[in-house]
């Protein structure tokens, strides 16, 4: 029996998109998955065709389902289910190169600070 359409969750989780159903789910919810331009529902049924746009993190993915599947399995298999743009891959790729060029803009501290460092917090913020 073929399989008309798969809930969005599904496809998202058996993409390898993400990690489980219920991230693909909060993501949906979020407004971060559009169906074909519009905002998708988790129950939404996904076509062979249909255009996807996954915003996960800074990157944005824009796929087209090839091929419908609401299990999860090998990698091989995951990258099969869909065919990245050309424009999306081209975008994500100068996005990755753009963030690894810039410098570490916190670099958290190993430890609490010490009392010179918060004599020198409390100069720069005007409390003494």
């Amino acid at each position: 029996m073929e399989v008309e359409g798969v809930r969005v969750d599904k496809w998202l989780w058996a993409a390898r998109f993400f990690k489980t159903r219920s991230l693909a789910a909060d993501a949906i919810d979020g407004g971060k998955i559009q169906v074909n331009g519009d905002r998708a529902k988790r129950s939404r049924e996904l076509r062979i065709g249909d255009t996807v746009q996954i915003r996960n993190g800074p990157y944005l993915h824009e796929v087209v389902v090839r091929a419908l599947g609401d299990r999860r399995g090998p990698a091989s298999v995951a990258r099969g289910l869909y065919d990245e743009t050309p424009e999306s891959a081209a975008a994500r790729e100068k996005l990755r190169s753009q963030l690894s060029l810039l410098p570490a803009a916190f670099i958290p501290g190993k430890e609490r600070p010490t009392k010179r460092d918060r004599r020198a917090i409390r100069k720069f913020r005007g409390q003494e």
